[in-house]
């Protein structure tokens, strides 16, 4: 456990390099519990030296080896220990032998230099008459760094040891000293209940026995009248000055100065730094401060807390520690409150909520410090990160009938503010915000105004528009009353958010008048709250070439004025930039890396999970994609933002249109468009209506279906709305794609193709790869559709039931029969097969509904030259958007149009009739089956997305899992 480095091995080699080396003698310098026996173990197993006698010497133990004081005659290796401990009769006998080390031998003398006789020198206070061939060296241990530390919590406690906090909480405080490491590991790994790995636990470990033991027995070794020194040292709790430790101690200046030199020569304490003493290790100041008698430690930490409060800066937590250690709790809770105003000063938020939340959650407190320190809770938790224990205190505090109005309305309003912005409890906190806003208008006008801003938020689920906008004029007037300019830059950030959010045209102009330059932090933090929400707005529009340029801003003035909460929200916001813009490389790492750097505040990570579920989507684990669009059940999608809550919603009314649930797709679409209609901001439609469309449209519903679109269309309006008016174009050609499949005409699936085309143009523009993708791939689709319809004579050949392929439109899973002329599962030709990529479908002929074998490369009458040129552009489309689906690392979508494109491509030229052997190689078949049933997906998923049955599938799968050695489904991904 405790290693060492390799240099004092190398200078005990030299001894034994030839028979004519001279000696060498090495000293190994070490305080307690660096390792220096540990060291000398070491170096008896030298294997430069595998002749060389091992004789051990320990110093003051009276059962060492005899050692002769004549030449020894052969090579020998001399280990002598604990030389600090050795009298002057064994230091004699030592020296002796020392100086008459002979050529082919060494000697390790280790020791501690803090309890030498004589300071720097071990062997005694005459200086040593060294052999003139003798070699002296002196190897010095050193503590452990950090790093050291945490391999050696992993090899004790298993994995990584702890978080980082915990590993340098252990290194802190025990100093790195590799004995009182291990020791201390020991007593975590042995605590019950078991340890989990935080800081916390760390620091109430106690202290090992073994160190106990050594600074109790160095403390009172001192004479009574020098121990409170030492006392003091414990009581600080860190290096001190000798003045201050004086000054704690009560010795006054002349004993305080000679209990402190006698407190070093006993190693009771040490000089960690110049001029600052405390304990070798840190952790030894508790097992000394358990032994000072009660009314005495309560006199030290009094005097100490006097001593701290003269530092500067001042450190206000730990001088309200003292007082309250001394029983003085007016001057411990006055401390407390200085040290939390100082934290929130600088920025530090969350340090002031934990002492805050400590502080209220003691019994006792006096209700007028409960008045004065709640506030200053609920200030910094709002502005800071979520802590439940918050919300826990200040939901108990709010119904102290003792609390004055005005207090109690700032504490709710506080309340209603983290209920709604950092727990997702919508509806808990706008209850709370009413009555916060009621309660303050006549105590206390510009918390009222704060109350109504937060009430303009358009993001929660339930409220109108018109109920936002409502609030929005009270908010105005109430901060214009006030006359306080922070205030109505807070009620103006919420201003830029909701007319963000409904495109009004007077937006950007809002934005522009957000104080940036403001030199008031207050101002400044809201102006940075301002530009983040027009960030995150601007997502939501489409506006992507705006986004970075507000993000960097807000960003940058949210760190300036201190807004963990902002900092955060703006890192949501650019996990959705990046998902849309195709910025995927590296995405699902991101968001799982915030979600974990969150994970106290999930609600704070709902962007993260809804973009690693929509990428999840996308590489077809479709078991992971739901997980993560549920939010890992951390909290209710129900409380999801509207915008994100839509989005979430349409990718699973997605995947479970590409299960063929259709009825299930038509529920969850209808429920989730009546959250989005019932808030009125239409451009938060944009992710659902294309896929709620569908859901209806293929279950029969085309009223509903149309009444969506219809819904959608007059709700945007002439609003600048980009990414919307792509969707509702996506929209309506979903609606013509199916009313064309119904009535089997050619020319509406035509038309359908163009309204694709057009969605994938302003996808385009925005740009959006992944949507553009989509929309193209439709268009393609809808092109063979109707080319197959002509071919099949009109509307017989038309399967008017629809079938979801995933690409957001109206596509087949797979036709009847299609399983009685399965491909052979180990890619032979089965009897009445397929010929790949000769034409002939998998069952259901094509992409677009058809069944049969009509398609023209089967044998079909040939098309028109025009129509021929239409369905040549159409494959040109399909396999551009594989190729860009491979590129962004969307296998489900790359894998979907390849199989589309299978069914239309043309036989390749020279190749033989039926199919090509793969013996001992995966079909292309059997390669994309294993990959989406590696991911995941059931038989039946994989059927829906490849047009296959899932007879097919099954055959498909077996002979990959041959072909490849693989165990199991999931192993393939392992094999392939």
């Amino acid at each position: 456990m405790i290693a060492t480095c390799g240099s004092a091995r190398r200078s005990l080699a030299r001894a034994f390099a030839d028979p004519d080396a001279g000696p060498v003698l090495l000293y190994v310098e070490g305080a307690a519990g660096l390792g220096k026996t540990h060291l000398l173990s070491e170096l008896a197993g030298l294997p430069e030296a595998p002749d060389a006698a091992r004789l051990w010497w320990r110093c003051g133990a009276g059962d060492g080896q005899q050692v002769a004081d004549e030449p020894w005659g052969k090579p020998a290796l001399l280990l002598v220990d604990d030389v600090h401990r050795a009298d002057e009769d064994e230091l004699r006998r030592l020296r002796r032998v020392l100086e008459g080390l002979e050529p082919g031998s060494a000697a390790a003398v280790a020791y501690r230099p803090e309890e030498l006789p004589v300071p720097g020198l071990p062997l005694g206070g005459s200086a040593m008459a060294y052999p003139f061939r003798l070699t002296v060296l002196t190897h010095r241990l050193a503590p452990w760094d950090e790093e050291r530390v945490r391999r050696a919590a992993a090899d004790v406690l298993g994995e990584s040891g702890g978080t980082a906090e915990a590993v340098g909480t252990l290194h802190e405080r025990t100093g790195g000293v590799p004995r009182a490491v291990v020791d201390l590991l020991a007593l975590l790994r042995e605590q019950r209940p078991a340890f989990t790995g935080t800081a916390a636990e760390v620091a109430a470990a106690g202290v090992p026995t073994r160190l106990a033991e050594l600074v109790l027995s160095r403390t009172y070794a001192l004479s009574p009248a020098h121990r409170p020194l030492v006392w003091a040292a414990a009581v600080l709790d860190g290096p001190a000055a000798r003045d201050e430790l004086i000054a704690v101690s009560g010795l006054g200046a002349v004993p305080g100065s000679d209990a402190l030199l006698r407190a070093l020569e006993s190693a009771a304490l040490a000089e960690p730094g110049e001029g600052r003493y405390g304990f070798a290790v840190p952790l030894a100041a508790a097992a000394v401060r358990d032994t000072v008698p009660g009314p005495v430690r309560q006199d030290l930490h009094r005097r100490a807390a006097g001593v701290l409060s003269r530092r500067q800066p001042v450190a206000w937590t730990a001088v309200g520690e003292h007082h309250r250690a001394a029983g003085d709790d007016r001057r411990w809770l006055r401390a407390v409150e200085k040290a939390a105003e100082s934290a929130a000063a600088s920025g530090r938020h969350q340090e002031a909520i934990v002492l805050l939340e400590r502080t209220l959650a003691a019994p006792g407190i006096p209700p007028q410090a409960r008045a004065r320190l709640a506030p200053l809770l609920a200030r910094n938790a709002v502005t800071g990160l979520r802590s439940d224990q918050t919300v826990e205190v200040l939901a108990q505090i709010v119904q102290d009938g003792d609390l004055p109005p005005a207090v109690r309305g700032e504490l709710r309003l506080d309340l209603g503010l983290m209920l709604s912005n950092q727990m997702g409890r919508f509806a808990d906190g706008w209850r709370v915000l009413e009555i916060a806003a009621a309660e303050l208008r006549e105590v206390r006008s510009v918390l009222a105004a704060r109350a109504m801003a937060a009430l303009v938020t358009p993001y929660w689920p339930g409220a109108s528009l018109d109920v936002h906008r409502g609030w929005l004029i009270k908010a105005v007037a109430a901060a214009d009353d006030s006359g306080d300019e922070a205030m109505r830059t807070a009620v103006l950030a919420n201003h830029v958010g909701l007319a963000m959010s409904w495109a009004d045209p007077e937006a950007w102009d809002l934005v522009e008048r957000l104080p940036v330059q403001s030199t008031d932090p207050a101002c400044v933090r809201q102006a940075a709250r301002g530009l983040c929400n027009a960030a995150d707005s601007a997502v939501w529009l489409g506006f992507y070439r705006r986004v970075d340029g507000l993000l960097a801003e807000g960003r940058e003035l949210a760190t300036r004025s201190g807004a963990p909460y902002t900092e955060h929200s703006a890192s949501g916001t650019r996990l959705l930039q990046e998902w849309w813009t195709g910025q995927w490389l590296g995405l699902a790492r991101r968001c799982e890396e915030f979600i974990a750097d969150t994970a106290d505040m999930p609600f704070l990570a709902s962007d993260a999970y809804v973009v690693r579920g929509l990428l999840a989507v996308a590489q077809g684990d479709w078991g992971e994609a739901r997980s993560w669009l549920s939010q890992r059940g951390t909290f209710g999608t129900e409380n999801l933002p509207v915008p994100l809550g839509a989005t979430a919603a349409g990718a699973v009314i997605r995947l479970t249109l590409a299960r063929q649930e259709v009825a299930d797709a038509a529920e969850q679409a209808r429920a989730a468009w009546t959250v989005v209609a019932e808030k009125g901001v239409w451009p938060w439609a944009a992710e659902l209506a294309p896929w709620a469309v569908e859901a209806l449209a293929r279950a029969g519903d085309t009223t509903g279906a149309q009444a969506m679109v219809r819904d959608f269309a007059q709700g945007l309006g002439a609003a600048d709305a980009p990414a919307a008016r792509a969707a509702l174009v996506w929209s309506r050609a979903v609606l013509a794609e199916n009313e064309a499949l119904a009535q089997g005409k050619p020319s509406g699936l035509l038309a359908a193709a163009e309204a694709y085309r057009k969605a994938a143009a302003a996808y385009a523009e925005l740009p959006r790869p992944y949507s553009q993708a989509l929309t193209t791939e439709c268009a393609g689709r809808c092109v063979l559709a109707a080319d197959a319809v002509g071919e099949a004579g009109g509307a017989d050949g038309v399967d008017k039931s629809g079938g979801a392929d995933g690409a957001g439109g109206a596509g087949e899973a797979g036709g009847a029969g299609e399983a009685d002329r399965a491909d052979g599962a180990d890619g032979t030709q089965a009897a009445g097969g397929e010929t790949d990529g000769a034409g002939a479908a998998e069952g259901a002929a094509d992409g677009a509904g058809a069944h049969g074998s009509g398609a023209s490369a089967a044998g079909g009458s040939a098309a028109p030259a025009g129509d021929r040129a239409s369905t040549a552009s159409a494959i040109a489309e399909l396999e551009s958007c594989a190729q860009h689906f491979t590129d962004l690392g969307a296998v489900w979508d790359a894998t979907r149009a390849r199989a589309l494109l299978r069914t239309r491509q043309p036989a390749k030229k020279g190749r033989p009739p039926g199919r090509p052997s793969h013996s001992d190689q995966l079909s292309p078949r059997e390669a994309e089956v294993a990959q989406l049933a590696s991911s995941g997906l059931t038989n039946r998923e994989i059927a829906a997305t490849l047009h296959l049955s899932p007879r097919t599938v099954e055959q498909h799968i077996a002979g990959a899992m041959r072909k490849t050695g693989a165990l199991s489904r999931r192993d393939l991904v392992h094999r392939l």
